[in-house]
């Protein structure tokens, strides 16, 4: 069996929750190296999850002749870090946003096509079983509507953009291209906003509706979608209820794991990440390739200049 020669740039929450189990059980992965911005950090990874190597920089990273690498450090390093992996010839899996510029995006997106490598953006969440079961329900056609609502008691900075960004990429998934928008925010500094409302009017005629709340009581990811006589409902990331004019179907992922779903399997970043190393199996564009994923990133451009948010303008 080929093994990966795999290395990980950054070991904060989501290396912890998500990727860093994740490559620690593949038998197709060796973990040659690890750097996170305080070189502890990286040797406390690599002592957890048996990396080679524990070094202090992306530039050393790159020293140990790696075939791939995982940008999971703060959104405003992925640029330079993952145009530096693609320019020695690694490829590279970058958790969302690409980037906080459309211009860094594009150019990160044209470096990977240039390069030859591999170049694929983290939405886990069209890898999630609920939301792919969703998808196969309509099919190769276009629902009339979705409301997507992602709520969290508190903010974040650029809350949106790091949050809500996920349901406009599954909006995308389900109805293709946007040719219009219509957005609200609430704010006392727009760098930490609690509200973002967006209504999308997409090519094919379906209606977008996103709400995403950053002063709720609780977290909560739903989705529900309408057309051609059917409803999905989408409570995630456990549970999918698919109702038509004859049947009321629901599918929860806990039991169907016999009661032992995990995070990373029911958000879906183990199929996400076994789909980046089968495309590097086989050669295959991922799905989420940056060239798709700048287009969910000119699209909460949008949605943010729109609501009077800072947008992904230099």
């Amino acid at each position: 069996m080929k093994k990966f020669r795999v290395g990980v740039i950054g070991t904060g929450a989501i290396a912890k929750i998500s990727h860093l189990p994740i490559l620690a059980e593949r038998e197709d992965v060796d973990l040659i190296g690890v750097t996170a911005k305080h070189l502890a950090s990286a040797q406390a990874a690599q002592r957890r999850y048996g990396f080679a190597n524990a070094v202090e920089t992306v530039d050393d990273l790159i020293r140990l002749n790696l075939d791939c690498a995982f940008v999971l450090s703060p959104k405003p390093c992925h640029p330079e870090q993952v145009m530096k992996l693609l320019n020695a010839g690694v490829h590279v899996f970058c958790e969302k946003p690409l980037a906080m510029t459309l211009r860094e995006a594009d150019e990160m997106a044209e470096l990977a096509e240039k390069t030859g490598k591999t170049l694929m953006v983290g939405f886990n969440r069209r890898y999630a079983p609920v939301y792919r079961k969703a998808k196969e329900a309509y099919g190769d056609r276009t629902p009339d509507v979705i409301i997507a609502q992602k709520n969290r008691p508190a903010s974040e900075y650029r809350a949106t953009l790091e949050n809500a960004i996920h349901m406009v990429d599954l909006m995308r998934y389900l109805s293709g291209e946007c040719i219009q928008v219509e957005a609200h925010s609430k704010f006392t500094d727009p760098y930490y906003e609690t509200l973002t409302t967006a209504q999308l009017q997409f090519e094919n005629g379906t209606v977008g509706m996103l709400v995403a709340d950053r002063a709720s009581g609780q977290w909560v990811e739903t989705m529900e979608i309408h057309g051609h006589n059917q409803s999905v409902y989408v409570n995630a990331p456990d549970s999918i209820t698919i109702v038509d004019s004859e049947q009321h179907h629901k599918t929860t992922m806990t039991p169907l794991a016999m009661g032992w779903a995990r995070v990373e399997d029911k958000l879906g970043f183990t199929a996400e990440d076994e789909h980046f190393f089968h495309c590097l199996k086989t050669g295959e564009k991922p799905l989420t390739d940056a060239a798709d994923a700048f287009k969910t990133h000119e699209l909460m451009h949008r949605i943010l200049k729109c609501a009077g948010l800072p947008d992904l303008s230099e």
